[in-house]
Formats: C-alpha cells, sequence, structure tokens
C-alpha cells in the first residue's frame, strides 16, 4: 500500500482517479484517491518527454516540470533536455560543418574548382544551429499541448512520494529525469569565472578563438569536433589529460603496426618505404589511441599526464578560452529526495533503481542519465520512459532490455557495454560490446578471438586523405560458430555503420554469422565483414595485404582439407 505523509492532499475518491499500477510483479493494485495527475515527470528532457506523452497517449492526466538554473556565464535553454540543446543535436549539427570544411578541400582533387582560401564564418554556422534547437524546443511544447500534457516551467522538489512543490501538486506516480550538468573545478582558482563548459559552447554567438580544453571525455571529444578536424574552422586548440582519453572505451595497444610491416618487408623484401615507418607506429594504440592520433595528426595539441592549478586572464589574450570538461552530476540537490526516503548512490548523487526504475520509494520512479547504473544516452532513456509509461498504465510487463545480452554467451555483459554508440570525433568511433581488454579479464585471453583490420576508405583515395587510423576489430569467443562480444569500428560515419551491426549484436551474431554475410560495395561496413586476420597470428593486417593473406589462407585451407573438421574454427566446403 502507499502511504500519504501529509493526509490534507488526499480527497475522498468521489471522482475517477482510478490508479492502475503494475510495475514488475506488483499488479492489480487500485487506490481510490484522488490526486491532481496521474503522473508528474520532473524534467523535460528526452527520457522525460517520452514518459509523459506514452502516458498521455494511453488516456492519463500528464503534467511535466522543467526548469533550466543558468550557467555560471549565464547560458539557459528551452525545453528538450541535454541531447536537444546542449548535446546530441548542437553536437552532430557542428560536427558536420566540420566534415563539410574537408569535404571542399576534397572537392578540389574531385575536379571542383573551388577558390582558395575558404573561409568559416562561426556566427553564421552558431545561428544556424541554434534556430534549429529552438525550433526542436518549440516543437515539443507543440508535442505535449497536442497530447494534453501540462507543461510548467518550474523547478519541482518533492514535499512527500505523492506532492511535488513548485507550485503544489500532487500525482499518484511521480517520475524524476532531471538529467545531469557538468562539474565545475571550484577548486581550481579562476576556472569558473573564466572557463566555460559543455553547456556553453554551442550558443556562444562568436568564435570560441585559440581554446584550452580540459578533459578528454566521450562527451567533449565529441562536442569539440568542430575545431578538431583538419583545423577546417582554423581554431588553435590544446586538449589537456590527465590520464587516458575516451575513459569506459576500448583502450589496448596494437601489437605495433610497425613491427608488423617490418617483419613483412623481411619476408617479401618490399621497400624499405615502410621500415622508416617503424617509428611511427610503433606505439599505435587502437580504437580510443586512434582517435586522439587523428587529431594530434591535424594540428590538436594533447599535454598529457596534466591537470590545471590556476586559471587567469593575461593582459596579452594568448588564450581566449578554456573549456572545462571535468565529468557531470546528477540533478538529484534541490529535489529533497533524501527527506521522503529515495535512495542515492552517494558519491554520484543518481538515484539508486531497480530493474523496473523504480526507487526505495514504491511510487517514485527515475530514469535516463540520473538513474545509477543506466547509460547515459538519449536512446536508452526515450526507450525506458515509454516503458514504464506502458507498465504504469496498461497491463504491459516489459522491462528495458539494458543489457540486450546475446542467449549463445554465457556471462552476461555488462549492460553500459551492450547499448552501441557513436563517438562524433573528427575520425568517428563507433562500438557496441565489450573492449578487448574487458573481453580478456572476463573470460581469459586463450578464450577469445580478435579478428581487425586497417582500412581505407574509397572516398579517401581520390582525395589522398591518410587513413592510417581507419580500423575494425571484432572480438569474439573461440568457442563453436565464435559468438561476437564487441565490435569496434573507427573511420567515416561510424554510427550508421555501427547502428546496423548492433541489431545482430543484439541477436547473437557470431563470426560464421559475418563471414555467411554479402557486403554492400564498395562500402566502409564491407570491410567488417571480411576481416579474417586474428591478432593472434601476428599477420599484417592493413587491407593492402588482405588478398595475400587470402591466398594464404585458401593455400592453407586446401593443404588440410583432409584433416577432420573438428580441428578447426569450421567445416571446409571443399569441391566434388
Amino acid at each position: 500500500m502507499f502511504c500519504f505523509k501529509d493526509p490534507s492532499h488526499v480527497n475522498s475518491a468521489e471522482t475517477a482517479g482510478v490508479m492502475f499500477v503494475n510495475i514488475g510483479n506488483r499488479r492489480g493494485v487500485s487506490h481510490l484517491w484522488k490526486f491532481d495527475y496521474d503522473l508528474v515527470v520532473i524534467g523535460g528532457g528526452s527520457g522525460g518527454l517520452a514518459c509523459s506523452k506514452e502516458a498521455a497517449q494511453l488516456g492519463k492526466k500528464v503534467a511535466v516540470l522543467d526548469y533550466v538554473d543558468p550557467s555560471p556565464k549565464g547560458t539557459k535553454w528551452g525545453l528538450g533536455g541535454t541531447c536537444v540543446n546542449v548535446g546530441c543535436i548542437p553536437k552532430k549539427l557542428m560536427h558536420q560543418s566540420a566534415l563539410l570544411g574537408t569535404a571542399v578541400k576534397d572537392a578540389r582533387k574531385y575536379g571542383w574548382n573551388i577558390p582558395a582560401p575558404v573561409s568559416h564564418d562561426w556566427p553564421t554556422m552558431a545561428e544556424a544551429v541554434q534556430n534549429h534547437v529552438r525550433s526542436l524546443n518549440w516543437g515539443h511544447r507543440v508535442q505535449l499541448q497536442d497530447k494534453k500534457v501540462k507543461y510548467l516551467n518550474l523547478r519541482g522538489s518533492l514535499v512527500d512520494e505523492h506532492t511535488i512543490r513548485g507550485t503544489i501538486l500532487t500525482a499518484g506516480n511521480i517520475v524524476l529525469a532531471t538529467g545531469m550538468r557538468p562539474k565545475y573545478p571550484s577548486n581550481v582558482p579562476g576556472a569558473v569565472e573564466h572557463g566555460i563548459t559543455s553547456d556553453d559552447i554551442f550558443w556562444l554567438k562568436e568564435s570560441p578563438g585559440k581554446t584550452l580544453v580540459v578533459g578528454a571525455s566521450c562527451i567533449l571529444l565529441s562536442a569539440s569536433a568542430p575545431w578538431l578536424q583538419f583545423g577546417c574552422i582554423g581554431l588553435d586548440t590544446t586538449i589537456m589529460v590527465r590520464s587516458i582519453a575516451l575513459r569506459g572505451f576500448d583502450q589496448r595497444l596494437a601489437a605495433s603496426r610497425g613491427e608488423l610491416l617490418a617483419g613483412h618487408c623481411q619476408v617479401a623484401e618490399m621497400s624499405c618505404h615502410f621500415c622508416c615507418r617503424l617509428a611511427l607506429w610503433d606505439r599505435l594504440p587502437q580504437m580510443a589511441g586512434l582517435v586522439t592520433d587523428y587529431m594530434d595528426t591535424y594540428g590538436t595539441k594533447f599535454t598529457w599526464k596534466c591537470i590545471p592549478k590556476k586559471v587567469e586572464k593575461l593582459a596579452s589574450g594568448a588564450l581566449q578560452v578554456t573549456w572545462e570538461d571535468l565529468g557531470r552530476t546528477a540533478e538529484t540537490k534541490t529535489l529533497n529526495l533524501e527527506k521522503i526516503g529515495v535512495a542515492l548512490q552517494k558519491e554520484s548523487g543518481k538515484v539508486i533503481v531497480g530493474d523496473d526504475e523504480s526507487s526505495s520509494v514504491p511510487n517514485v520512479f527515475a530514469i535516463g542519465d540520473i538513474a545509477e547504473g543506466r547509460p547515459e544516452l538519449t536512446p536508452v532513456a526515450i526507450k525506458a520512459g515509454k516503458l514504464l509509461a506502458r507498465r504504469l498504465f496498461s497491463p504491459s510487463t516489459e522491462l528495458m532490455n539494458y543489457d540486450n545480452s546475446q542467449q549463445c554467451i554465457p556471462v552476461l555483459i555488462h549492460l553500459q557495454q551492450q547499448v552501441p554508440t557513436t563517438v562524433f570525433t573528427p575520425l568517428e568511433y563507433g562500438c557496441v560490446g565489450l573492449p578487448e581488454e574487458e573481453a580478456e579479464r572476463r573470460y581469459g585471453k586463450d578464450a577469445i578471438e580478435v579478428y581487425h583490420a586497417f582500412f581505407k576508405p574509397l572516398e579517401f583515395s581520390v582525395a589522398e586523405r591518410d587513413s592510417s587510423q581507419c580500423y575494425i576489430k571484432v572480438v569474439c569467443l573461440r568457442e563453436g560458430d565464435q559468438p561476437i562480444v564487441g565490435l569496434h569500428f573507427t573511420g567515416p560515419n561510424a554510427g550508421e555503420v555501427t547502428q546496423g551491426f548492433a541489431l545482430g549484436f543484439q541477436c547473437g551474431a557470431t563470426y560464421r554469422h559475418l563471414l555467411d554475410t554479402v557486403g554492400i560495395h564498395p562500402t566502409c561496413a564491407e570491410e567488417v565483414i571480411k576481416l579474417n586476420i586474428t591478432k593472434r597470428s601476428g599477420l599484417d593486417a592493413t587491407t593492402m595485404n588482405r588478398f595475400f593473406a587470402r591466398l594464404t589462407a585458401g593455400y592453407e585451407a586446401a593443404r588440410i582439407a583432409d584433416t577432420p573438421t573438428a580441428t578447426l574454427p569450421f567445416p571446409i566446403k571443399t569441391s566434388s
């Protein structure tokens, strides 16, 4: 039974305020209490909006409270949350601006007569991006109105488990979806007054100029793409990294591409041109390292193992902007949650939730970034919000499948590594599943097989663009048909490539499935299904030598055709 700390908020059951609660295994609980709303959602981001609209679609009376505190620089925005205003949408649009700058340079090689120099106008880009974001803000308000969801531009906090202060509202169920905001290094003198964060960068009307970026997270490297790509926008950028870039993504070092090339040179007596690249490739990292290497190659400077001690503005104006990215913190401090019994994770401030998004208070739920242990991704919050509304207000029992675990994999992969994601850095990095080092930790080095290849996108050939960091890695278990436990891709359109393979990943894709798939030619995605070199073999994984590898593999298959198939990864088909 629900408890009520303040009986004054409970009226007689004279109305149709009958609530059908269906959360997990708690079914068919009805209460004839009258509330102002069946559901109140605090937070107007992707998850909160999805949950509120789904509940309204099911015929429930719903309200959404959303309020944005200005950043220390005074930046505010409208309805839609982080993704719409200071995340996915403006980030991808500015990323596209950088890609177009590269395309303009490439166009000359493809026959287009483009006068030089080509310059970028930040105010024009900023105005276009900001206008699009405002149109989305308005669109979300219209959608709420169309679905008869009450929108209140107010900061909400809880009086008790059924009552929200902002304007006093009562609700049968409350969903918390307030998201996260950037942390500020208050212990660094001058950092707050002279620095900006991702809350501000997309709303700058003028170019930030020479910029020091403190931090190297997924969010920051994605958001900083416009001035990290090929110098397309022409900004002088230095990234200060305390430890590693893209923490949580694949960090495994390659065996050394230089060593592989050197070995090939000794065998095939190829030109020593490759040997002179040994120093360059001797410490070649994979995935996260390839992304930062690409940036470094095209002008972004990195300072490693550094942290800022003081930030001050000099008269010389040598540095225009300091952009700080020291992580994000959950927006739960003003919600009064602990006083009503909602358990929070001590370090992060996030709400501790069960599989059904429920908090420690039965009718209070949390979705999206403020829910402890959930991937901080827009599509995850949207789907979780919709499913929660259906469980609350319909007979549905479907839970959010956070781990998307494959039936053929004996050990479940951590939920944050099962959800596909892409980092929209200058060289895009898409992945789904486990990093190589995590797969080794879970299953043991001898139990996994890693197929990999460096490849050159066709588009890069005419433009004579460097493809040194275009790389694919598929991590498999060695048993049976080799279930895939991780897929990593750095190259053009990584998000589009990864999305398709993520579906197969969820359905239990194996390496054998890759071999049996017909590719679309010529595409970057087809390079994934052509993988045939293992890291264990020590063979050169560059595309230019794959033809010779296939000849070798074919010869080896013919040589062992009489060997019992039980000793081979797959049965070998021979002509009759």
